[in-house]
Formats: structure tokens, C-alpha cells, sequence
């Protein structure tokens, strides 16, 4: 129950990364500017090759195309907030703005989860059954992937908004991160969340550990499979295909989890450091280790642009 005396909250303030000093603020505005214009920039440069280029319309990177709209908007969503609190700290949020934020902040994020999650299915048919890889992954079966994926991050943004937004906020009114998320709101409400953090880590064990099993299990027919390959040349081509997608699926999951699965942490400025890395570090990470090393990607980029491919 709220206390008998309080002040209702009208909006929140951002403490964001106020605890540095002016010049340390401006070096990070300089880093995170030039991070999130290359992501913009990578993305739409992905989205135009694979739009243009006929033989990258496959499942694959279908779901690339779908990840790549996906980060731009959660990228939209966290990073122009955070680059105009580390100009002018302590800046405040209306409670409906902040709402809307963490919407699309769990709309966007979740649904990342669960592509990456279609993808490493995408490499399981393609390596283990690659003779029926056509029928498996036809275009009602991409389409329905990359749907579920966005339902199911529709409705833990809808569940999470909902049950965070029904606590009473009154007195304390700062938020110990550089955006709206659920454990710092919590932090503030003055009733018991008990049975809210409860919902909150059965929901985040659903959205983090659920794909994470998926992956794993996929990964390990994957090994199997390719182990079986008599070609030395073989082996490392299907590695090949998987790397890029295990690299950024081992950096999501692993900060995200460390985040959301672990207990209360007293050191949210730690835990501000750390989301930088999945806020803003994976969102470049996904379309240049996973597309723009890809050499069927690259042979695409360099026909736009007139140069020859890559032998």
C-alpha cells in the first residue's frame, strides 16, 4: 500500500551518467553518436542490398532484413534519449513518455530475442537437412516466424508496461539508468513489488532463457552434423555460415541475462555500463558481424557499386 502522506509523481528524471563530469560526458556523447549513426547506417545499407539483390531473397536473410528494421527502431527507441541527457543531465520524462519508451524498448528487444532464435533454426534446416531446406523454410513459414516474434514482443511489452504502470510512484522520482526500465521504475514505486518482480523474472526467463535453449539445442544437432562431414573444406564452410550468428547471440544473450536473470544489484551504475553494451554496442555488432562479413553480402555492396566481386 502507498503511505498515507506522499506526493504523486508527475514525471521522472533521468540520473543517467550525471556522476561524470563534463568532459567525460562529452567523450561518450562523441562515442555513442558515432556508434548509433553507423548502426542507422549499416542497417539501411543491409536493408537496400538485400531489397535489390535477387539472390539474397532467402530465408536468411529475410530474417536479416526483419532483425535489421527491428534494431533500428529499438536503437530509435533508447539512444537519442541517452545523447541529450549526457548534454544536459537530470532531464525529466513525462510518466506517459516513459511508459511509451519502455513499450518499445521490450517490444523491440524481446522480438530480437526470438528472430535470433528463427535464425539459428534457418542454419539447423539449412546444415542438418539442407535437401528439404526449400520446403521447410518456405515463405508462410518465414512469414509466421517473424510474426511470432513480433506478437510475442507485443504482448511482454503490453504485460510489463501494464504491471509496472499500475504501482504508485510518490516522493522519489530519479531513475538510476539513461532510459526507462522496469527493475530502476520499480526501485521507485512506493508498494510492495514482490509479486510484480516475481512476474518480471518469470517473464524474462521465458523471453532469455527459452531462446537461449532453443539455440543451444539447435547448435549442438548443428556441431553433429557438420562434424559428420568427410570434407575438411566442408566443415569449415558450415562453420562459417554459423559464426557470425553465434557471435552476436553469445553477446546479446550473455548481457542481457546478466542484467535481467541476476539478483538486485546495489551498483546501478554498473549495471548502466553494462546496458550500454546491449543498447548500443550489439545493435552495430548484429549488422556488421553478421552481414557485412558475409561474403554474399559484400559481392552485393560492391555490384551496387560498380566494383568488382570478390574472388
Amino acid at each position: 500500500m502507498p503511505r498515507p502522506n506522499f506526493t504523486a509523481v508527475a514525471e521522472f528524471i533521468f540520473e543517467g551518467f550525471s556522476i561524470f563530469g563534463w568532459q567525460h560526458r562529452l567523450i561518450l556523447f562523441v562515442v555513442f553518436l558515432v556508434l548509433y549513426l553507423l548502426t542507422l547506417a549499416s542497417n539501411v545499407i543491409i536493408l537496400t542490398v538485400i531489397h535489390f539483390n535477387q539472390q539474397l531473397h532467402t530465408p536468411m536473410y529475410f530474417f536479416l532484413s526483419v532483425l535489421s528494421i527491428s534494431e533500428t527502431c529499438y536503437t530509435v527507441a533508447i539512444i537519442p534519449q541517452m545523447l541529450s541527457s549526457l548534454l544536459s543531465p537530470q532531464q525529466a520524462i513525462s510518466i506517459p513518455d516513459c511508459a511509451t519508451q519502455l513499450f518499445f524498448y521490450l517490444t523491440f528487444g524481446v522480438n530480437n530475442c526470438f528472430l535470433l532464435t528463427a535464425m539459428g533454426y534457418d542454419r539447423y534446416v539449412a546444415i542438418c537437412n539442407p535437401l528439404r531446406y526449400s520446403v521447410i523454410m518456405g515463405k508462410k513459414t518465414c512469414i509466421q516466424l517473424a510474426s511470432g516474434s513480433w506478437i510475442i514482443g507485443l504482448s511482454t511489452a503490453i504485460i510489463q508496461v501494464s504491471s509496472v504502470f499500475s504501482l504508485p510512484f510518490c516522493d522519489a522520482n530519479i531513475i538510476s539508468h539513461f532510459f526507462c526500465d522496469i527493475r530502476p521504475l520499480m526501485k521507485l514505486a512506493c508498494a510492495d513489488t514482490t509479486i510484480k518482480e516475481f512476474i518480471t523474472l518469470l517473464i524474462s526467463l521465458g523471453v532469455l532463457v527459452l531462446p537461449m535453449v532453443l539455440i543451444f539445442i539447435s547448435y549442438v544437432l548443428i556441431v553433429t552434423t557438420i562434424l559428420k562431414i568427410a570434407s575438411a573444406e566442408g566443415r569449415k564452410k558450415a562453420f562459417a555460415t554459423c559464426a557470425s550468428h553465434l557471435t552476436v547471440v553469445v553477446v546479446h544473450y550473455g548481457c542481457t541475462s546478466f542484467i535481467y536473470l541476476k539478483p538486485k544489484s546495489q551498483n546501478s551504475l554498473q549495471d548502466r555500463l553494462i546496458s550500454v553494451t546491449y543498447t548500443v554496442i550489439t545493435p552495430l555488432l548484429n549488422p556488421v558481424v553478421y552481414s557485412l562479413r558475409n561474403k554474399e553480402v559484400k559481392d552485393a555492396l560492391l555490384r551496387a557499386l560498380g566494383k568488382k566481386s570478390l574472388s
